[in-house]
């Protein structure tokens, strides 16, 4: 099977900086888009960034500017760093990737298990 652990999450004052990661392990043939979403209590996941295998990026309006993502495809890690973080950057941020698992034809996508981020005013 294939695995997402996520790290990095935790509390920051506003203006402050933290770094996410997300490393995928298991029977992995090739791990493809990689990203982040993130999610608040009582509304949608929403993107907050992709990044191609190739290493072309994507960033939600919110966050341009201020996110950096990255990744190792030696290692089937990507990174979050997450500067000027503002009290609205609050919520659960989860790690996803499209992966084709060793001997299967298709990708599939999988989820990490989510990790807090809380930004104090």
């Amino acid at each position: 099977q294939v695995q997402l652990v996520e790290s990095g999450g935790g509390l920051v004052q506003a203006g402050g900086s933290l770094r996410l990661s997300c490393a995928a392990s298991g029977r992995i043939f090739v791990a493809n888009a990689m990203g982040w979403y993130r999610q608040v209590p009582g509304k949608q996941r929403e993107l907050v960034s992709t990044i191609t295998r190739g290493g072309m990026t994507n960033y939600a309006d919110s966050v341009k500017g201020r996110f950096t993502i990255s990744r190792d495809n030696a290692k089937n890690t990507v990174y979050l760093q997450m500067n000027s973080l503002k009290p609205e950057d609050t919520a659960v941020y989860y790690c996803n990737a499209a992966i084709m698992r060793l001997g299967a034809s298709d990708e599939y996508d999988y989820w990490g298990q989510g990790t807090q981020v809380t930004v104090s005013s």
